[in-house]
């Protein structure tokens, strides 16, 4: 297909040749629709991905070489696919994030080489029970204890929980007050403490979990960073890929627009087709209209932090407006189906099931309009 989006100004021409390669690789590679083991899945798409060579992209060192808008596209584009693909893709980045940061090369040698061959599958332990938006008040605890940190608490909602090689966990080293105090550590998914409490069943099947730390002992040497600074390594992790999250959306968002096309152009309806009916014409109106509009406010973000520019508001607008963007048109879209919208199975169902949780994740939209409201108001 052709994607006139690219033409902006926002992309060079190797984001261009990027996108235009990956849309044929899905073509070619990925199903829409994926079988019962979600978790035997996930294994089999990172492979898949690894020997493609996209997930280079996912791990691609120190923040300054970071390439926002390819990212970004590469989510769009798996997410219009399969959306299973996109969640791989997305949590081999957010899960080794911190190690591409700040990790020592001894580190980096050992897990993002497996992790940009699809080998190793990485996750990003930060929420907690009590301790989601509100990061700070995390509670997971690593107590000193020789060469080792001993990590006592909870986790929860982990991505790729129970299936991962690894965690990167975040707790508190020690007492002081909201994000001070936290660091960062590599806790490998078989040592001695670490247990699955839950495996979390979700409208769109993705394997989440709960951690339960007991008094689980990770080496000194697992730390990533300095004592105290894992919270600004969180955020950081956070800030590389939550762009992306509108990135998806929007890639859910055009693959809604485009079966919401077929559906009106192909359905007889009243001896015409559903496509020249004006109130369908005005329904796809919209939905253009959100899908561009969106789009604008994600390359616009993804293109001004390649630039080195601070991008907190406009991440947080891009994030926003994507996803409930997003939400409406996939809403619009099964409404054109009528009753088979609805019918397990469909690509609009799929699509309907997927966006709803990227509304809370990463931030959830009244988050994002706190943090817009806040550097408003400075």
């Amino acid at each position: 297909m052709h994607l006139k989006h690219l033409d902006w100004p926002f992309f060079e021409p190797r984001h261009r040749e990027l996108a235009q390669r990956l849309d044929r690789w899905c073509a070619e590679n990925l199903q829409s629709a994926h079988g019962p083991d979600v978790d035997a899945e996930c294994a089999s798409l990172a492979r898949l991905l690894g020997a493609g060579g996209w997930l280079n992209h996912a791990v691609a060192g120190p923040a300054q070489s970071i390439d926002t808008r390819a990212i970004c596209l590469l989510r769009e584009t798996l997410a219009r696919y399969n959306g299973l693909a996109d969640f791989v893709f997305a949590m081999q980045g957010l899960g080794s994030g911190a190690i591409s940061l700040a990790g020592t090369p001894a580190q980096r040698q050992r897990y993002l080489p497996a992790v940009a061959e699809g080998k190793a599958l990485a996750a990003f332990a930060l929420s907690e029970p009590d301790a989601g938006s509100d990061v700070a008040a995390l509670q997971c605890s690593a107590a000193s204890d020789g060469d080792s940190y001993v990590l006592n608490g909870e986790k929860t909602w982990i991505s790729n929980g129970g299936i991962a090689h690894f965690y990167v966990v975040f707790a508190r080293t020690f007492d002081a007050p909201g994000a001070r105090g936290i660091s960062a550590f590599i806790v490998d998914a078989d040592l001695p403490g670490l247990e699955i409490a839950e495996r979390i069943q979700v409208i769109a099947p993705h394997p989440l979990a709960r951690l339960r730390f007991n008094n689980c002992r990770v080496a000194k040497s697992q730390m990533i960073g300095a004592p105290g600074e894992g919270f600004k390594l969180a955020m950081r992790t956070l800030d590389v890929f939550r762009t992306s999250v509108a990135a998806a959306a929007l890639g859910f968002a055009r693959r809604a627009l485009q079966e919401g096309l077929q559906q009106a152009k192909s359905r007889k309806m009243f001896g015409a087709t559903l496509a020249e009916l004006p109130l369908t014409q005005a329904k796809l109106a919209d939905m253009a209209c959100t899908v561009d509009s969106s789009a604008l406010l994600v390359y616009r973000a993804a293109w001004q932090r390649d630039q080195g520019q601070g991008v907190t508001r406009e991440a947080a607008m891009a994030k926003l407006m994507a996803t409930e963007g997003a939400q409406r048109v996939i809403d619009a879209a099964v409404q054109l189906f009528g009753g088979r919208g609805v019918q397990s199975g469909e690509m609009v169902e799929s699509l309907y099931r997927e966006i709803r949780a990227l509304r809370i994740y990463e931030g959830a939209s009244e988050v994002q309009q706190l943090i817009i409201g806040r550097d408003l108001l400075k």
